[in-house]
């Protein structure tokens, strides 16, 4: 004769099982957060086509191949605004690029 599991095992059993299936969720969502990331990395945020590293007065910069777009990681607007040896317009435009950012920090609500 086959003994009906009391209602303490079957809740244990719930619960085991609700456990696995959280843990495997968890899994699931951090390998397809993993993929998208993947999917991104080097990638223009503009047009989606892949970017390339090029070394601008011994600042590595990141630029699209398709479209030509410039993209800065953190620190790097800071690094090429400090060298003084920046010619014609792309100094002009990263000095009033931070000149701005600078502005825009120091007032009040920004």
């Amino acid at each position: 004769m086959t003994e009906k599991p009391s209602q303490n095992e079957d809740e244990y059993f719930a619960r085991e099982n609700a456990e696995l299936l959280r843990r495997q969720r968890e899994r699931m969502d951090a390998a397809r957060a993993e993929e998208e990331r993947k999917s991104h990395y080097m990638k223009c945020p503009k047009d989606g086509h892949n970017l390339f590293t090029t070394v601008y007065h011994d600042v590595s910069i990141d630029r699209c191949e398709r479209c030509g777009g410039v993209w800065l990681d953190p620190g790097e607007l800071d690094a090429l605004a400090r060298n003084p040896d920046q010619p014609g317009v792309l100094g002009r435009v990263v000095s009033d690029v931070m000149s701005t950012l600078r502005r825009n920090r120091s007032e009040p609500g920004a």
